[in-house]
């Protein structure tokens, strides 16, 4: 029973972390701090279910004691907890960069709670077992993301949430829809017992077009080809932390739910899997050769967060186990990576007063030390061995190579070169470059006239998250095993159902 109780930590400190932080709606100060606690315990109680988990197996609890499944389950499998223990990790980084970065008016306005609602939303999605509520967890995180793509009411950030709330709302429906169908085959909508009964209904076409539904459905949420206009558009918009953690984690959320869903229930459709590689192929290309050419920092990096969800989504249909450790691996990477690039591209606007890069120029020249701390995440990015990007991406060329996949393969390959380029550019235009003469910027006084105290709080975080990067880098063998088990549970559901529906292992 303790066990057991130990899964709903995650999403009780921040549930009652928000509801903590409004009786001092007004205390700006007491909500910066208190949100920086309470994440730094979410990263505690997080590391420790991980640990449970590693050591124990999977972990189910079923709310109420109803038994599965007719109850609301919450599953802790190898997967779900790393997730949210890199979830906790990104949250008290955005915490600590947000008390920096947010102006007291946006803190009065309940940023800090509906930024705990947020997170909650994304543990909830990672550790429940069953596909409404799923869509109930996607819901609260469209809600909360969409408070925070607009507390401040500035005219751009309304006109992006307009399209971010429009699309997202449209693959809701369509993920409902799947749902509705679903049940009308089955009777259940619980993940591990529509293993069991979804290979046994005869309508195969129905079966079909829910897993086409929800890949839509999904697949809007992750930003692939030709669903990801909406993401460019919107997350350059908010306050710099509210894009960092859209960066990191929400478009991620809907690769987990491809990953979760369709290995689960659709593994053996060579219908999805042809679906999947060409939006695999198209997605790498659509968002690296759109990020070669952008301007604006926080757009460059919107569009590579396309292509690298393209990379993750071609191992996905490659399938192989090589293949799904690449995914993973990537996964972890590709979440702290992209937190801290735009968590960097708010430092640099902060620094410059400016985010064009025709602007920008001279960052290394007039601060050495930062501009080294800000090059670990793009090299990362890149892949440059041995950073964390390396791994993941040699152990998905391998696996096309091992399963002859050439056209995936020299996708992936493509998108690494065309990422090159891009960072390449970012490089030699905000740090290497002088600034242009005829130029006001970049105004390095933004920068100077900062307390110590608030430079330290936006360079932390950042220094925090480079520091989780060289670990995946140097540390890959570590990171590897816990990839390696998780494609195990992945390619092998037995253990998931029986953890789930209580049934003994054979």
């Amino acid at each position: 029973m303790i066990k057991e109780n130990i899964l709903f930590l995650p999403l009780v400190i921040h549930l009652f972390a928000a509801i903590i932080m409004l009786f001092g709606w007004g205390k700006v100060w007491f909500q910066r701090w208190f949100s920086m606690g309470s994440n730094a315990l979410a990263v505690a109680l997080s590391a420790w279910l991980f640990l449970v988990v590693w050591k124990g197996g999977i972990l189910t609890a079923h709310a109420g004691g109803w038994a599965p499944p007719f109850g609301i389950t919450l599953v802790a499998d190898t997967l779900s907890v790393s997730l949210v223990l890199i979830t906790s990790i990104i949250g008290l980084a955005v915490s600590i960069f947000s008390a920096a970065s947010i102006i007291s008016q946006r803190v009065k306005f309940g940023y800090f709670p509906i930024l705990q609602i947020l997170i909650l939303g994304l543990n909830g999605a990672f550790l429940t077992g069953d596909l409404f509520n799923l869509y109930v967890w996607f819901e609260i995180i469209i809600i909360s993301s969409f408070v925070l793509l607009t507390i401040g009411g500035e005219r751009v950030q309304l006109e992006a949430a307009v399209k971010y709330f429009t699309l997202n709302m449209l693959s809701s429906i369509i993920f409902l829809t799947a749902i509705a169908i679903v049940y009308g085959l089955t009777g259940t909508l619980n993940m591990a017992d529509l293993a069991l009964k979804i290979p046994a209904v005869e309508q195969t076409h129905l079966v079909e077009l829910t897993a086409i539904l929800f890949l839509a459905g999904f697949g809007t949420k992750a930003a692939i080809f030709p669903f990801y206009f909406w993401l460019p558009s919107s997350y350059h918009t908010p306050p710099d932390a509210v894009s960092a953690i859209f960066g990191g984690l929400l478009t991620k959320l809907g690769v987990y739910a491809i990953i979760r869903v369709f290995s689960l229930l659709y593994a053996d459709s060579a219908l999805i899997n042809e679906i999947l590689s060409i939006a695999a192929g198209c997605t790498i290309l659509a968002g690296a050769s759109a990020a070669i050419v952008q301007n604006n920092l926080r757009k460059i990096f919107s569009y590579l967060i396309i292509c690298h969800i393209g990379f993750m989504i071609a191992g996905i249909a490659m399938g192989s186990a090589l293949a799904l450790v690449g995914v993973i691996f990537y996964l972890f990477h590709d979440i702290v990576v992209k937190t801290n690039l735009f968590m960097l591209a708010g430092l640099t606007h902060r620094i410059t007063g400016t985010s064009s890069l025709r602007d920008l120029g001279g960052i290394y020249d007039k601060y050495p030390l930062i501009a080294l701390l800000l090059a670990v995440p793009l090299f990362s990015l890149v892949g440059v061995p041995p950073l964390s990007g390396f791994w993941p991406k040699l152990a998905l060329i391998t696996a096309g190579f091992s399963d002859s996949r050439w056209i995936m393969t020299g996708f992936i390959i493509l998108g690494s070169f065309l990422t090159l380029l891009a960072i390449a550019k970012v490089w030699a235009e905000v740090f290497w470059k002088t600034p242009p003469e005829f130029s006001v910027r970049p105004n390095f006084t933004f920068w100077e006239k900062f307390e110590n105290k608030r430079k330290l709080m936006y360079l932390l975080p950042i220094g925090f998250l480079s520091a989780i990067s060289l670990f995946i880098g140097f540390g890959a063998g570590w990171v590897q095993v816990v990839a390696e088990r998780i494609s195990a549970e992945l390619s092998d559901t037995l253990h998931y159902v029986n953890a789930v529906l209580q049934l003994p292992n054979i």
